[in-house]
């Protein structure tokens, strides 16, 4: 490992519906990467909460992080989290969902604006791209000031379909005043900002949001980041943790959080000196 604190706080099971491996097999998984702490985030999506049938899989999810925490006790720090998406589409199905379990870590997450699909099933020949990620950074920032949640899930998640999937280029400076107003308000309120490390494994090859994001939120006086690999396989868990952790140090960060309890603790940005590969 090339850091001394690797941790993995964006994690999916089985209970979510795009995901296959049990939560001890994720486990395993971290077990053998060096990760010291995992938080399970399965997914709840608010606007479809009752036919989805997250008003089962998220209790479950929370069933089976009990059990793999005490299975691992000694040998990784198991958290339990939850994806919640598209709060606002649904509040009391999000107020449902909170209540479903003991967390320690809520991540919130916006995956489709109000009327339409996940930005994954758009075709974006159909679409205006303009008015999509006007709407979709006001539903952002309307999450922020909702605030029942400890960090802002994959801010520049529609990146990874319109400039990813569908090559569609996107200049991001168009949108900066609304990237600010969603960093201010997270620093204002004293939530953190996720280093997602997902489209390192895919054809844009950068975080979600990028360096330069992450250096405007240190500017602004951001502090807390946490950082998720968002996999849904095994095989995933952890991966381009140590690429987030270099970014984060490039844009002047010193610390990451790990959430325990709605708490965050702090841990160092601190290489190893002679790391074993």
């Amino acid at each position: 490992m090339k850091y001394r604190y690797v941790s993995d706080s964006h994690v999916h099971t089985r209970c979510s519906s795009d995901a296959v491996d049990t939560s001890f097999a994720v486990c395993e998984s971290a077990v053998e990467r060096g990760i010291f702490a995992l938080t399970i985030t399965d997914h709840c999506e608010c606007n479809a909460f009752r036919r989805g049938g997250y008003d089962r899989s998220v209790p479950l999810s929370c069933a089976e992080t009990e059990k793999a925490a005490a299975a691992f006790a000694g040998r990784l720090r198991v958290l339990c989290g939850i994806e919640l998406g598209e709060p606002l589409q649904e509040l009391s199905a999000a107020e449902q969902a909170l209540g479903c379990g003991q967390f320690d870590f809520v991540l919130a997450s916006v995956h489709n604006v109000r009327g339409k699909e996940d930005f994954y099933s758009l075709n974006y020949a159909d679409e205006d791209v303009d008015d999509l990620l006007a709407r979709y950074f006001g539903e952002l920032l309307e999450t922020v000031e909702w605030g029942r949640f400890d960090s802002l899930a994959h801010l520049t998640y529609p990146l990874r379909y319109m400039a990813g999937k569908s090559h569609i280029s996107i200049d991001m400076g168009k949108w900066s005043g609304s990237v600010d107003g969603i960093l201010k308000a997270l620093i204002r309120k004293q939530k953190a900002l996720e280093v997602n490390t997902s489209v390192l494994r895919q054809e844009i090859g950068a975080t979600l949001p990028d360096l330069p994001i992450l250096r405007r939120y240190r500017e602004l006086g951001g502090e807390l980041v946490t950082l998720g690999s968002d996999a849904h396989r095994r095989e995933d868990v952890g991966a381009g943790i140590e690429a987030g952790l270099d970014v984060l140090r490039k844009a002047g960060f010193q610390n990451f959080a790990v959430y325990v309890a709605h708490e965050p603790k702090i841990y160092p940005i601190e290489p190893v000196l002679n790391p074993v590969s």
